[in-house]
């Protein structure tokens, strides 16, 4: 069995918590931090599903507006949500970070399907 350095508990690749620490790897990450990220992509995929297959019947029922332009309207609510997270990822690497780029996005995400469903 190997001996432990003093700073070998760390983590190699100088990723800071919120505070700029250095980032230990015995007390951070794995389940603990991937909890977050599955129980918001279960709900995520929940409420998209959900609404995605029942918009077009809203906007023609609900909103008076053609079939086309409803469908029209739907297509490009999925096209615009499946190409945002090129942008997410750049905003990420380049600027904000991670975790931060990714609470902004699904805040954002989230009020915009809900604004669609009131």
């Amino acid at each position: 069995m190997a001996v432990e350095e003093v700073g070998d508990d760390y983590t190699k690749d100088g990723t800071v918590d919120l505070r700029g620490n250095p980032v230990r790897r015995s007390i951070r990450g794995r389940w603990k931090a991937c909890s977050f990220v599955v129980v918001d992509e279960v709900f995520e995929r929940m409420a998209y599903y959900g609404i995605s297959s029942n918009l077009v019947i809203y906007m023609t029922t609900k909103l008076h507006q053609g079939t086309v332009k409803s469908s029209n309207n739907v297509t490009n609510s999925v096209g615009t949500s499946w190409l945002t997270p090129i942008l997410g990822a750049y905003v990420a690497d380049a600027h904000l970070g991670r975790y931060i780029t990714f609470v902004i996005s699904c805040a954002i995400y989230f009020s915009v399907r809900l604004f669609l469903i009131l």
